[in-house]
């Protein structure tokens, strides 16, 4: 069964990650599956509002331990480095779908799996959801532009205490913290993260639009993401290299 499953009901497109019994962690193998789900969102012209939402407890683990510790390995290799910069490009696709996006997340979102719901428009979540970065948990250094995608939602108290201190939050803390929109028993988190999808599904070509107008106005952070990358790359690079996997 493919680990990336794609639907499209109502002018809403339904991109589900589906590997619960690994957390949905993303291996080199997932990562194309999810970017021609995008790319099959972007190209539906009846597509007027994307959902990221994950089978199981977890929503999203980040990137899969082997593709961590391949890139620690050697980070001057040609592959290695391709293979970290390929799922943070995954991540990097919600950011840039043409129709507006929301992250449906009822369980964990860890690492990188954090800055996949961040690069969505808008977030619903379960009360019960736990929210942490994870990095310095696991001796590396946060990537994929995470500072940024953090601090584009949050200020620097917030980012500072999830990132560099290691803090977890639960679904309602998020709302408090303007990481998510709303928090509802898990239940309800799917069904009115498509009721509100569905606003935008009537009209896709105006909710491309104001996706284009909201980000061009309000999502850069204070560098832009793609810079962001860049600038956390050869830390963690590094962090990875000196890890004992």
């Amino acid at each position: 069964m493919s680990e990336i499953l794609y639907d499209v009901d109502a002018g809403v497109a339904t991109i589900t990650l589906n590997a619960p019994e690994r957390r949905n962690a993303f291996t080199a193998a997932m990562v194309p599956e999810f970017i021609a789900a995008c790319e099959a969102a972007d190209r539906d012209d009846t597509v007027g509002a994307v959902l990221i939402t994950a089978i199981g407890e977890s929503f999203c683990s980040g990137a899969h331990r082997d593709i961590l510790r391949e890139a620690g390995g050697d980070p001057t290799r040609d592959d290695n480095f391709k293979l970290l910069n390929s799922t943070y490009s995954a991540f990097m696709r919600v950011g840039v779908l043409r129709a507006p996006t929301i992250a449906v997340v009822c369980g964990h979102a860890v690492g990188a799996g954090v800055n996949l719901m961040l690069a969505t428009d808008l977030r619903i979540v379960a009360e019960t959801a736990r929210i942490m970065t994870g990095f310095l948990r696991i001796g590396i250094h946060p990537g994929g532009g995470h500072f940024a995608l953090l601090g584009r939602l949050t200020g620097r108290e917030v980012a500072a205490g999830l990132s560099l201190f290691g803090q977890e939050v639960d679904g309602r803390q998020a709302v408090d913290l303007g990481l998510a929109w709303q928090a509802l028993p898990v239940a309800e988190v799917e069904p009115r993260a498509r009721e509100l999808a569905q606003h935008a599904g009537r009209d896709p070509e105006l909710a491309w639009a104001a996706a284009r107008s909201i980000r061009l106005e309000l999502g850069p952070p204070p560098i832009s993401w793609p810079a962001a990358l860049e600038a956390e790359r050869a830390a963690q690079m590094w962090s990875l290299r000196r890890k004992k996997w």
